[in-house]
């Protein structure tokens, strides 16, 4: 990681010097160990830098939230995961976290406080708005100026906790011509990772969700599709993969498309 000079301190060096940062950036697995995702990972540090955010990661002991383990139906699993990292994290009182996997948000905001886990937990989408908003973040030139760019929506983020605005707000701020597909925001459909169906085997049927789901982007004749989840980016870009058309679509997490902007 450190080829591209991006500067990652841990929360354990950041305790040593008796700091404490603004934001714990929870990087998650797929984050950690999917080589795809790892790009997105690079991308929002890049951008944390930029912005010159006070950051920290876990580092080694950032341990999986549980969440497969708990949509799999494994809750003795879960709150084992669970209890080990709220103990980490409440040492190192830590307040704020921002995720770039909707997942490990949704387990942490809203399942973690009942194992005793209480932060102010949101989604880099959301937190590169704020950014933004707050003048520490400013897009320049024109790198996706009229390109076609649909979003959608993960799961996690759209329905299940009400985020629609921010990364669209965000998406706007590259001067893109943003298009929506016909189910999008509170009719999203799934892209087909959630709930640990990215780790078993399709079930019976006559079309993968993921194709069906790439069918709806491709409707809008985009550019790129843009995701906010690497579960989504992974199956999205299977779909592009499966339909022929990666020559002419890119799949690229919002992340990526406003540290290359």
């Amino acid at each position: 990681m450190m080829s591209e000079q991006l500067i990652v301190p841990t929360m354990a060096e950041m305790m040593a010097e008796g700091k404490q940062p603004e934001i714990l950036f929870w990087v998650g697995s797929a984050g950690s160990y999917d080589d795809r995702a790892k790009k997105i990972t690079k991308a929002f540090v890049k951008i944390l830098n930029k912005a010159n955010v006070n950051f920290a990661v876990l580092g080694t002991e950032e341990s999986n939230t549980g969440d497969v383990a708990k949509r799999a139906g494994n809750e003795f699993l879960f709150q084992m995961q669970a209890v080990m990292n709220i103990e980490v994290l409440n040492v190192y009182e830590v307040k704020r976290i921002v995720t770039c996997d909707p997942h490990s948000f949704n387990c942490i905001k809203n399942e973690y406080p009942g194992l005793g886990g209480n932060y102010d937990v949101i989604h880099h989408t959301q937190y590169i708005k704020e950014l933004m908003s707050s003048g520490r973040l400013t897009v320049e030139g024109n790198t996706y100026k009229g390109k076609r760019i649909t979003f959608h929506d993960p799961c996690y983020l759209g329905r299940g906790n009400g985020v629609y605005d921010a990364p669209r707000d965000v998406l706007k701020k590259t001067n893109a011509t943003l298009v929506e597909m016909k189910r999008h925001k509170g009719t999203a459909l799934c892209c087909g990772a959630g709930g640990a169906q990215m780790f078993k085997d399709a079930e019976p049927g006559n079309k993968e969700i993921n194709v069906l789901r790439t069918e709806d982007a491709i409707e809008t004749q985009p550019e790129i599709i843009a995701t906010g989840c690497p579960y989504c980016n992974t199956m999205m870009t299977d779909g592009v993969k499966f339909k022929e058309k990666e020559s002419e679509i890119k799949v690229l997490d919002i992340a990526e498309l406003i540290a290359n902007a």
